[in-house]
């Protein structure tokens, strides 16, 4: 894969992700949700934290949200940098196929969330009970770098109470699959999917 591929893929990747974000942000309010099939609804949120909601704050508690949420943002800006430089080095020595991909994948999903991060907090106004504008004269809802991760792909795939012999959630309502998240987020798990499953290929020995 040459370098000049691998851009026009990323950049395949990133206008697919904020398009869709985009459409989400100024057409939805905060939680409204459009049900697609019994199994999948496009469901609007919005993640200040990392994965799973968490927020740096809650693992150090010490910190308050918004130096919590500064200095997520600013990793994420330096794993960035990280990765890119490690997708550009392996393409110049023509490293395997494999590892380029992934590399391609977690890069354009970082991207593309970081660009949330650091540029729709400025860039829109609120979403809580009305659709959000793009530049708004009044400004936006966050200043710069403090912006949320816009995810809308909700996949509740079974819902029910479990069987009280179930450790921890027995006699609770369970939702498979519950996280909420977008199209960045699904590249970086192929990519780290694709690191995990064909390792070898991705590292050969030689």
């Amino acid at each position: 894969m040459s370098l000049k591929r691998a851009s026009v893929l990323i950049i395949i990747i990133l206008f697919i992700d904020q398009i869709s974000k985009l459409y989400i942000k100024t057409h939805f309010q905060l939680h409204e949700s459009v049900e697609v099939f019994s199994w999948f609804k496009i469901y609007f949120v919005e993640n200040d934290g990392m994965a799973w909601g968490t927020k740096l704050s809650d693992i150090i508690p010490f910190i308050n949200d918004s130096v919590a949420k500064l200095s997520l943002t600013t990793f994420r800006i330096i794993a960035i940098f990280g990765v890119g430089y490690w997708l550009v080095n392996s393409i110049k020595k023509q490293q395997s196929k494999i590892l380029l991909l992934a590399l391609v994948f977690v890069f354009a999903g970082a991207l593309g969330n970081i660009i949330d991060s650091v540029f729709y907090g400025v860039s829109f106004n609120d979403s809580f009970g009305q659709v959000a504008s793009f530049l708004p004269k009044e400004g936006g809802y966050e200043n710069f770098l403090y912006g949320n991760v816009v995810d809308m792909l909700y996949f509740p795939l079974w819902q029910g109470n479990l069987p009280e012999w179930v450790p921890f959630l027995g006699g609770r309502n369970f939702i498979f699959f519950e996280p909420v998240f977008n199209v960045a987020d699904v590249v970086i798990a192929v990519g780290f999917g694709i690191l995990l499953f064909f390792n070898k290929k991705a590292f050969p020995k030689n």
